[in-house]
């Protein structure tokens, strides 16, 4: 990468993350999955999720906070998920959700726990979910409380990254063929939240895309029965 290609790609992510502030929902999601994961929220732990930046994000994030430094792999399990990491990219983690700064959240951060997911010709048809976090991310459970800014502003981040890079636009183009193949083998529907915050469901084996309601989707791991697990807890 070109020291002007890396300015014009800072310049790209102020942008984005100019654009991209409308919260997942309307309260904060990360104390409903906090007590199930340590105490702190899935999505602000090295323990469960690595963010990865682009390293112009990382130019820019760096230049405006003290929030982020490089991630050092503290386990086997880590050095794996690691290895194969893009030379344009680099891990990275943050001071906790305690120190979060709303304005210096990395685009991984912003997205989670979501990204765009892609037909085969390459259309965004909306939302998805990474399904790994499916036991521990309580908006996957909950995907009725997504705001439709949220959405709106997502995509539409998506949108200005993958017009600047192409292979940013085939990560994901990948990462939607891989879900497909995942849920057929569970023979589970693919939860889609649309551009306009409706909700959809592709079909596990024709995967057809039809309407939906959030009642549909399936809730995940402690947050099955959430009055039931409140009940025990007093």
């Amino acid at each position: 990468m070109t020291p002007k290609t890396r300015a014009a790609r800072v310049e790209l992510y102020r942008r984005v993350h100019e654009k991209f502030q409308a919260p997942v929902s309307q309260f904060d999601c990360g104390r409903k999955c906090a007590p199930h994961n340590g105490g702190e929220p899935v999505c602000c732990s090295t323990e469960h999720a690595i963010p990865v930046a682009d390293k112009p994000e990382f130019d820019l994030l760096r230049a405006r906070t003290d929030l982020w430094r490089r991630y050092t792999p503290t386990d086997a399990q880590a050095r794996r998920e690691l290895a194969d990491l893009h030379e344009d990219c680099v891990a990275i983690e943050c001071k906790g959700a305690r120190h979060c700064e709303r304005d210096n959240r990395t685009m991984a951060c912003r997205a989670f726990p979501f990204f765009p997911y892609m037909t085969r010709a390459g259309e965004i048809l909306g939302l998805s979910y990474y399904w790994s976090f499916e036991d521990r991310c309580w908006v996957i459970s909950n995907l009725g409380i997504v705001t439709p800014g949220f959405v709106r502003e997502c995509i539409e981040s998506y949108e200005m990254i993958f017009a600047a890079d192409r292979e940013e636009h085939d990560v994901y183009m990948r990462l939607s063929a891989d879900m497909r193949r995942v849920f057929a083998r569970r023979n589970a529907i693919i939860p889609i939240v649309g551009r306009d915050g409706a909700f959809f469901a592709i079909e596990p084996r024709t995967h057809v895309l039809r309407p939906a309601t959030p009642a549909e989707f399936p809730a995940f791991g402690p947050y099955r029965n959430e009055e039931a697990a409140a009940a025990a807890a007093d």
